[in-house]
């Protein structure tokens, strides 16, 4: 049913159609970005679980074939994601292996990996926001550095990108935010750090952690709008302002009062 749900969403974009739903942008516009970049030209209907694909270049989006891969491809990448985090947290290389050979074999996340849905999208960008922020605090006895800010930033853009396909990132963005408050804590409490040095940190976390994301996801949000110019299932959903924007529609050029 999400396949349906989702690959539909994926034509949309490509045919630049119109849509209104619950979620944020990013994990949809990706998929229909994979389906564009391998072929797919947005005409399967998508009207019911189970429709058989037939001549449709599909598998761009879902990534069943080896050499056509999406959500297959970032559902793979949480395996070495979980390998680097718990190896960064125990360093232990045992415990890490154990960690990526649990993953290999999960059969909820093969399954889940291997159609057009925003689950495998959403972990990969939460694992990436975990990933980076453990990363980061590696880096904690070199703060400014070249990687210190590579991995700060990094996190940002993870948590963007979780926030950005799923408001269940909220989550990942908490966590963060909590390490961060430790982290400042800690640092608060250094009496050997300057308020000058403290004032840095601060403002370093602001920037990466709550600027940054924020950019980004709203660039999201004109890109989406950007590329739906067209006329479709979602105008009802907005004002007439905004749908005499909108190719196709009705009220297209009709000067509307704001």
């Amino acid at each position: 049913w999400d396949e349906t749900h989702f690959g539909k969403m994926g034509s949309y974009y490509i045919n630049r159609t119109f849509f209104f739903d619950v979620h944020p942008p990013l994990g949809k516009m990706l998929i229909g970005l994979a389906g564009y970049l391998s072929g797919y030209d947005g005409t399967f209907p998508f009207q019911k679980p189970g429709d058989r694909y037939e001549q449709h270049n599909y598998v761009g989006m879902r990534g069943v074939r080896l050499y056509r891969l999406f959500c297959a491809f970032l559902g793979s990448c949480l395996v070495p994601f979980a390998y680097l985090t718990v190896l960064e947290l125990s360093k232990s290389l045992p415990a890490a292996l154990l960690t990526a050979f649990i993953l290999i074999f999960d059969t909820g996340c093969i399954t889940l990996s291997q159609y057009i849905l925003l689950d495998p999208i959403l972990m990969f960008f939460l694992m990436g926001a975990v990933l980076s922020m453990v990363k980061c605090n590696s880096c904690a006895d070199r703060p400014f550095s070249a990687s210190w800010w590579f991995w700060l930033s990094l996190t940002g853009v993870n948590l963007a990108g979780a926030m950005g396909v799923k408001f269940v990132g909220l989550f990942v963005v908490l966590l963060v935010g909590l390490n961060t408050i430790y982290d400042l804590w800690d640092l608060l409490g250094n009496l050997s750090l300057s308020l000058v040095m403290f004032g840095k940190h601060f403002l370093a976390r602001v920037l990466c952690l709550i600027l940054l994301p924020l950019a980004l996801y709203t660039a999201m949000f004109a890109v989406h709008f950007t590329v739906l110019n067209k006329s479709g299932p979602g105008d009802g959903f907005f004002s007439s302002a905004f749908q005499s924007q909108l190719v196709g529609n009705n009220l297209h050029n009709v000067s509307v009062p704001e």
